[in-house]
């Protein structure tokens, strides 16, 4: 049978029980380039890999602060994870002005996966082409969620995704028990072992290409500046 039969909107089923249109979101994540996640105690950390669309332009950005307490790394399309973005600080800003504290990181990310489920229902609309790695704290600790284009979300301790994020996640999946009592210095330094692995080219990995941030329990969402991010770089070389 014909896939373009079962493609041209998200109301029709293939014969193999499967929204074909959702599964393309899911293969646009794949195609991006590789963001990952992981915490410990007291610190979630991100770090990503940015790209230039050409040598004459500047790297895009993956990497958004959505609240003091909270922040994201995307993979996929860019223009979906800043709509995504704006939702997200806009529901933080309602939050904390009703109700003077910090929104939860778990009850918005089910917000964002709720509308993202949502997209999956109507043949006039397309699901979101992007995944999202929330880094956040609240009063029950450290968070790090995966949202996906077909509504789902989940919970780790660390997790990558983008494009080689298999020979990430086989790292991660090797160390994250160091990563529970790791200081900040030591999870950032794992996060870009994790990264590098993943890279194809050495002249790839490099402070202007690659980008880190953190939230803790007594510290804001930060991002590094490069000359931070080349420091931990020499760190990692050595």
């Amino acid at each position: 049978m014909i896939k373009g039969v079962y493609d041209v909107d998200c109301g029709t089923w293939s014969p193999q029980g499967k929204l074909i249109q959702v599964e393309y979101a899911m293969e646009a994540v794949k195609q991006g380039s590789i963001c990952l996640g992981l915490k410990s105690q007291e610190y979630a950390v991100l770090c990503s890999l940015k790209r230039a669309p050409s040598e004459l332009s500047s790297y895009m950005d993956k990497t958004f602060k959505v609240d003091d307490h909270m922040g994201l790394s995307m993979a996929g399309l860019t223009a979906d994870a800043r709509s995504l973005c704006k939702y997200m600080r806009n529901e933080c800003l309602n939050y904390k002005y009703n109700y003077e504290v910090a929104h939860p990181v778990e009850r918005l990310i089910f917000k964002i996966a709720e509308k993202s489920q949502k997209k999956t229902q109507s043949v006039s609309t397309r699901p979101y082409g992007v995944g999202l790695l929330v880094i956040g704290v609240d009063q029950t600790g450290t968070h790090l969620f995966e949202t996906c284009p077909s509504g789902n979300f989940y919970e780790y301790n660390a997790y990558s995704i983008g494009a080689r994020s298999q020979a990430a996640r086989t790292y991660l999946e090797n160390h994250f028990q160091k990563f529970s009592k790791a200081s900040l210095e030591r999870l950032i330094l794992h996060g870009l072992k994790a990264l590098k692995g993943a890279v194809q080219e050495e002249t790839d990995f490099n402070t202007r290409s690659v980008e880190i941030a953190f939230v803790g329990l007594k510290e804001n969402f930060t991002t590094l500046k490069e000359d931070q991010v080349d420091s931990y770089l020499k760190k990692l070389a050595d």
